[in-house]
């Protein structure tokens, strides 16, 4: 049985679950977010309580159980405390400042990079060299945080390039002198 997928969850104060057959939809404080369960997995409700059950030991439903369960907790975290991910900018004349609701970046290039945020997502500015990005869905804020790291990741020579808040980059020799 799965460790992870037989825990029940528990739904706090202010947060409405439902399912309607294969889809289960959580509303709270922050938002709403949707997903539909695949088919051999099933969920129930009982007493302020989410249930995720499997029918069978198939491989499938085994590897599908403890990830609905997963995936349906973190719905219930992003709609009460939402998701956020920072995101550093290293090198000389490498810069973050706010636009509107989007960012623009000053990373080397000879123009800057604007990028506008998708729907749901939040980019908030700290400082000229620091960026964070929030919402309510944890899948939509790594995809976004690793598609801003993606203009310019850092690089293994001087670090240079945006890489996320404590993240450690291997740095290599440059060429041995004579």
């Amino acid at each position: 049985m799965s460790r992870i997928g037989r825990l029940p969850i528990d739904i706090p104060a202010g947060v409405d679950v439902k399912i309607d057959g294969q889809a289960v939809t959580v509303k709270g404080p922050k938002g709403e977010l949707s997903l539909t369960v695949a088919r051999p997995i099933e969920v129930a409700l009982a007493d302020n309580q989410v249930l995720v059950t499997r029918p069978d030991d198939e491989r499938e439903s085994r590897s599908l159980h403890g990830l609905t369960r997963t995936l349906i907790n973190n719905q219930i975290i992003g709609v009460t405390e939402g998701y956020s991910k920072g995101l550093e900018i290293v090198g000389t004349g490498y810069r973050v400042a706010q636009k509107g609701s989007g960012v623009e970046f000053a990373l080397g290039f000879s123009h800057p990079v604007t990028v506008e945020p998708p729907a749901g997502i939040t980019l908030t500015v700290e400082g000229n060299n620091k960026l964070m990005v929030s919402g309510i869905d944890k899948q939509a804020v790594g995809e976004a945080a690793a598609n801003i790291r993606k203009i310019r990741k850092p690089e293994p020579y001087k670090g240079k390039g945006v890489r996320y808040a404590g993240e450690v980059v291997r740095r290599k020799a440059g060429k041995a002198g004579k």
